[in-house]
């Protein structure tokens, strides 16, 4: 669905970089270096942003009863 705002492992505030890292890798740059940039140098932040599926526009198609 959405990014969580914490990481599950480690509790760092990561909801805020997933903008600038989707734009980033969409573009073209290079994913360990836009982890970098963005100071994501735990394993557990980084499995966070590359596992993530953004399912949010798929699942807003659909009405709840």
């Amino acid at each position: 669905m959405m990014i969580p705002i914490r990481c599950f492992s480690c509790g760092k505030p990561v909801g805020h970089l997933w903008e600038s890292f989707k734009e980033r890798t969409e573009k073209g740059e290079e994913t360990k270096k836009v982890l970098d940039n963005l100071g994501l140098e735990r394993y557990c932040c980084r499995a966070l942003f590359m596992g993530h599926v953004d399912l949010i526009d798929m699942v807003a198609e659909f009405k709840k009863f």
